[in-house]
């Protein structure tokens, strides 16, 4: 096999097309087998096979530095560059990690797993280039069409196209993000036509002119890219602009012309507006047509910055990625490859709240739910599907959908923003600003809270309960089970118009309870009841059901416990407070960040009330934290389980 003889990115320059046909072939099935024993990113990296085979024969990392935007089509790259052999640990505890990563290789520069901010990077890295300080030679830059829905892309390239910054810019438009592109450039450059999403739209087949068009842009493509061009044009422009008396008019005629025809021709001209050239849209599975690009690329780029779009198949070469509606595969768990992954279902937390949000949005018509390019992540799906009009995806931009949110609010609406909790950090001022400070009813729900496992670092949830109840006047619910999410959303669409409220709730599975317990609004549920217990537990969220067997452990031992689900961690229940502040000693867990967390509010204001009550609070520390597939083991190093209660209640 040819995969077998690649173990760095010198090994591919020496092979004929053919041959690189074959090994894309080889990567793809390799790929397919690593994801199928250790869950993974699927689809994002079987489109992205031949891009990165042609960037590592053209530019010779790590002397070049390739960045990616996101991480989560970067197998291929680990792949060429050695790493072959870790797939068999990938995104196990010690193992690769399933994003680029600094400790892995020097031809990793950015840990990426949040979108849309790897233009930024380049221009930095740029700037420290032409410093005499970062010693590349060329920075390349990956970006999907999907992160190019994030403001922060535009603002990146505004910047690289004002300060002409030698970056070479790789659109990798594959019309997707997690679900399709919420974008008019993807849209219209695949082929896509906007008016196709009306239910009642008649789409014409294209054109003839539409055709004939189509072949020009391709022509012009050509030529645009051919540095014998660009030099005579230069020339050209030079000698119109010398012509005595008429020659800033005859300059001027020249740049509207060709500002015509690239407006008629190539729909994405505005980069050139920015001041970045454009040039495409080319077949990103044909190595040797993005070769030849990207030579070219390269002499274009001593000019000034370049963006060379290229056309990818989302899931390319894996047929059960091919045919999946929803996503491509774009991550998958556990399969048999022979068969694919079955059809993705919503579990556990994230069905308590699909379940819970069409109930709500049946009772009151005021309800509309906002997700930043992940509807079916976060259980929107059913409500799409139930209130097309109610659903807003406005691609990954989480500040846009918490400010228009917002405005949302202001005109009578009750928002629900679903989104993961580790991606509400990028929209942390507008949370604070743009809704808080006008007390506006917005609810947050807030996926994936606390230690979320193999994705590691980057996806962890672990600051949202510190920051949320930091907010003034933002209520903040964690729910112990599927029940309470429910409950704690129906509450939440009536105590909302008093000021923004956060639901936070786990990845996985979901603790399933009778209505005797559960309970309402902003009060906190006495659990496990003993009138001579010296020692008080309070738990947030999922820690309740540890706590239940810590609490039955003590007893074993002859310690006897209360237990109380705190439910709402902001404002905290003073009924809760004033009988832990009875206990000789009071032990909180959360799944959260320990500084600034849940368990210091409850020990102030505990030790307010009784100073020699010893407050013992378990969290998470103050780290990055590695992946781990088995969250279980990450709660046990930090004693968020049986025996860290059992020790924090035994000192």
């Amino acid at each position: 096999m040819t995969l077998e003889q690649v173990n760095s990115p010198e090994d591919l320059r020496g092979l004929s097309y053919p041959e690189l046909d074959d090994l894309a072939g080889e990567i793809r099935d390799f790929i397919v087998s690593a994801v199928s024993e250790n869950a993974g990113h699927l689809g994002s990296n079987l489109g992205a096979v031949e891009l990165t085979l042609a960037l590592h024969r053209v530019f010779e990392s790590p002397t070049d530095a390739i960045l990616w935007d996101t991480g989560h089509q970067a197998y291929t790259h680990k792949i060429v560059t050695g790493r072959q052999k870790q797939f068999e640990q990938l995104r196990q505890a010690g193992g690769l990690s399933g994003y680029p990563s600094r400790e892995e290789s020097e031809h990793d520069y950015v840990e990426n797993s949040h979108a849309s901010t790897i233009l930024s990077y380049a221009y930095g890295m740029s700037v420290a280039r032409d410093a005499g300080t970062d010693p590349h030679r060329h920075i390349v830059a990956v970006i999907g069409d999907g992160s190019m829905t994030g403001g922060m892309a535009y603002e990146a390239i505004n910047n690289i196209g004002h300060g002409k910054k030698r970056v070479i810019i790789i659109l990798n438009d594959n019309g997707r993000s997690y679900a399709p592109t919420v974008s008019n450039l993807s849209a219209n450059v695949q082929g896509h036509d906007e008016r196709a999403s009306h239910p009642t739209a008649q789409v014409e087949p294209a054109s003839f002119t539409d055709r004939v068009t189509g072949k020009l842009s391709h022509a012009l493509t050509d030529i645009r890219l051919n540095p014998v061009y660009v030099r005579r044009q230069r020339r050209l422009e030079s000698y119109l602009h010398s012509l005595p008396l008429v020659g800033n008019q005859a300059g001027s005629a020249m740049d509207a012309f060709k500002a015509g025809v690239r407006e008629f021709l190539q729909p994405p001209s505005f980069f050139e507006a920015l001041g970045v050239r454009y040039v495409g849209p080319f077949d990103g599975h044909n190595i040797e047509e993005m070769e030849h690009a990207l030579h070219n690329a390269i002499e274009l780029s001593d000019e000034g910055p370049i963006l060379v779009h290229m056309l990818t198949q989302k899931g390319r070469g894996y047929s059960p990625a091919e045919d999946d509606d929803e996503k491509h595969l774009h991550d998958a768990p556990v399969f048999d490859p022979a068969v694919g992954p079955p059809k993705a279902v919503t579990t556990g937390y994230t069905q308590a709240f699909a379940e819970a949000i069409v109930k709500e949005g049946e009772a009151d018509s005021r309800l509309v739910a906002i997700t930043a390019a992940m509807p079916g992540p976060t259980g929107l799906i059913p409500f799409q599907e139930r209130f097309p009009d109610r659903f807003f995806d406005v691609g990954i931009a989480e500040q846009h959908a918490v400010t228009g949110a917002a405005g949302m609010a202001m005109g009578g609406l009750r928002p629900v923003v679903a989104v993961y909790s580790t991606f509400l950090n990028r929209a942390w001022d507008q949370v604070v600003y743009d809704v808080a400070l006008h007390r506006l009813p917005v609810i947050f729900c807030l996926d994936r809270a606390g230690i979320t496992g193999p994705d590691g670092a980057s996806h962890h949830g672990v600051y949202d309960m510190a920051l949320m109840s930091k907010v003034p006047g933002m209520r903040v619910f964690a729910p112990s089970s599927a029940q309470e999410l429910a409950q704690m959303l129906h509450d939440a669409v009536d105590l909302v118009d008093e000021g923004p409220i956060a639901i936070r709730y786990a990845r996985g599975a979901a603790r399933q309870v009778g209505e005797h317990e559960v309970g309402e609004g902003f009060h906190a549920r006495h659990v496990v009841s003993s009138d001579d217990a010296e020692v008080c537990i309070i738990a947030v969220g999922k820690m309740l059901e540890i706590a239940e067997q810590a609490a039955a452990k003590l007893a074993e031992a002859g310690t006897t416990a209360n237990v109380w689900d705190a439910r709402c961690c902001a404002p905290l229940d003073p009924t809760m407070i004033a009988a832990a502040a009875t206990h000789r000693r009071v032990v909180t867990i959360e799944d959260g960040i320990r500084a600034g967390g849940i368990g210091m509010a409850i020990a102030d204001e505990v030790t307010t009330i009784a100073p020699s009550t010893v407050v013992n609070v378990i969290g998470i520390p103050t780290k990055f934290i590695q992946h781990d597939p088995k969250s279980n083991n990450i709660h046990a190093k930090f004693g968020l389980d049986v025996a860290g209660i059992v020790a924090a209640a035994t000192q």
